[in-house]
């Protein structure tokens, strides 16, 4: 096997993002091994044993001083995440009009979806560090492997956005997993991560093994674990086999996806990990699932279904859409934690985005339900990331304060905080999908898509759903308007410049993609030709 520059090209915002990633780890042990030697005791860390004993004293004991115990600053690591995330957003939009190519000996391609996909994952990541860096400063939970973590799982996000081959499938699946396991258990404080986390890793490995049995199944029916090799022998007759190998890929990544009934580990680890990396879990980490399964389904099994129709994987799809949509907002109305209402609300979105997989195989052109895929998942993802950014403003004071997650922390912020109430909502209305923001558009497109495929009731359904979210959506808004405060602390004065600059440019998006939907609208278009029949 050999690789040129075209390879290496195909696949630069991933080469980016580990470059950023193995930056910050080798930054980190300089760091850790160089400060204490400069600047030694005088520069405000202890070196030796008596130093370190008089270093825990009370300040003025015996020559002690306040700085003796400052740890390392790490605050440029937050900037330097950022700074490689939009260079793989610039890489990315700079590929975008480029031809599309097969890389790597056709293990991967290099065209307009992954280019989106892509492009939608770093602009995540740069949203997520934004919001992250205050929030880790604040708790003192500042540690060099979060941001390197971020990064590497963000590289194998891109590369399951072009991978065409099994096996390759399965190893950047495995990089971002890995990864987002350890960045839900960060915070170690308590129990909860830590179980959460747990969870996560034994269910995660669970889906892997079925997704890689189902890779099995299809490797014996044809020699081959390219997705081209396996779309060649179903035109030439499939096998049971091949649609059992089907059904286990698509198992798998039900499981990413959190579609029901294999959505049991959202609310533990949406709740236990630090909201930055949830709101990063559930834009990002859906990107690069509903983007691997777009490629599976297309690129290995999509020929057989256009004449099969709802004898292929269509049908799968559809009870599984339908489930999602049900349960996720029957789920999210009684919960009185925003963070965990969000974690079941985002389990009813992934089922609202597999209503576009689903009419993908309808008898009419699949781009309008590609693109309607690609343009909910941009829009969900710039909105999810905002609502989880106030979330994580207003945590981190609940967690210094040592107060609970209730809708009654939210009481009165308009009153507080009249911006951040301000940016929930727009945040709460858009999820609700109510116009003009992106999520109407979004559901919309979704749906339209839906009934051109004849899938009409799965629309209705979806249709009636949404107006169940209502509920619980503008039950924020309500608590955040129109109950009285009864913390009037509970909010900070505090500068919150990173955070306010990532909840600007999501509210932004949101309002933009509203209003004006053809941009994006024709970007995804050109992005899913590649696709058309």
């Amino acid at each position: 096997m050999s690789f040129n520059a075209a390879d290496l090209q195909g696949v630069l915002p991933a080469i980016i993002l580990s470059v950023g990633a193995l930056f910050l780890l080798t930054s980190e042990v300089f760091l850790r091994n160089v400060r204490p030697a400069v600047l030694g005791h005088a520069g405000g860390i202890p070196t030796s044993p008596a130093e370190r004993v008089e270093a825990k004293l009370p300040p003025g004991a015996q020559g002690a001083s306040p700085s003796a115990v400052t740890p390392p600053d790490r605050r440029y690591q937050a900037w330097v995440a950022a700074a490689f995330a939009a260079l793989g957003l610039w890489a990315s939009l700079a590929q975008l009009g480029d031809p599309a190519i097969a890389i790597f000996n056709g293990t991967a391609a290099s065209d307009g979806f992954a280019r989106v996909v892509a492009a939608v994952v770093c602009g995540s990541l740069l949203l997520s560090c934004l919001v992250a860096f205050g929030y880790l400063e604040a708790l003192r939970a500042t540690r060099g492997e979060f941001y390197a973590l971020a990064l590497f799982s963000a590289s194998g996000m891109c590369l399951l956005g072009q991978a065409t081959d099994l096996i390759v499938i399965f190893i950047a699946l495995e990089v971002m997993s890995l990864a987002v396991y350890c960045l839900s258990a960060y915070l170690r404080r308590g129990n909860r991560p830590a179980e959460a986390a747990f969870k996560y890793f034994v269910l995660g490995s669970f889906a892997s093994a079925i997704f890689l049995y189902g890779a099995a199944l299809a490797y014996g029916a044809t020699a081959s674990t390219r997705l081209v090799d396996i779309a060649a022998a179903l035109r030439g007759g499939g096998s049971g086999l091949l649609w059992a190998a089907a059904a286990l890929l698509v198992v798998g990544f039900a499981f990413k996806v959190a579609a029901v009934p294999f959505h049991m580990w959202v609310p533990d680890v949406y709740d236990g990990a630090p909201a930055p990396v949830t709101g990063f879990m559930a834009a990002a980490v859906k990107v690069a699932a509903f983007a691997t399964l777009v490629r599976i389904l297309l690129g290995g099994f999509g020929d057989p279904v256009a004449a099969l129709g709802a004898h292929g994987w269509q049908r799968l799809v559809v009870w599984l859409a339908g489930l999602t949509m049900v349960v996720g907002n029957l789920l999210a109305i009684p919960q009185r934690s925003v963070k965990r209402m969000l974690a079941y609300s985002s389990i009813a979105h992934a089922g609202y985005l597999l209503v576009a997989v689903a009419a993908m195989a309808g008898p009419l052109p699949r781009q309008d339900a590609i693109g309607g895929l690609l343009f909910y998942l941009a829009s969900y993802g710039a909105t999810v990331i905002g609502a989880f950014g106030v979330v994580a403003i207003i945590e981190r004071k609940l967690a210094l304060s040592g107060a609970g997650d209730d809708l009654s922390s939210w009481a009165g912020l308009s009153e507080r905080h009249p911006a951040l109430a301000a940016a929930m909502s727009l945040f709460m209305v858009s999820l609700a999908g109510i116009p003009p923001t992106a999520g109407f558009m979004a559901k919309l497109t979704v749906f339209r898509a839906a009934v051109s495929a004849e899938l009409v009731p799965l629309a209705v359904l979806g249709v009636l759903t949404s107006v169940g979210g209502l509920y619980y959506y503008l039950r924020v808004v309500v608590y955040v308007y129109m109950m009285p405060t009864t913390k009037p602390d509970a909010v900070m004065g505090e500068r919150l410049v990173a955070a306010g600059l990532a909840l600007i440019g999501c509210a932004v998006l949101v309002v933009w993609m509203g209003v004006q939907p053809g941009a994006f609208a024709s970007v995804a278009q050109n992005a899913v030709a590649v696709f058309s029949r």
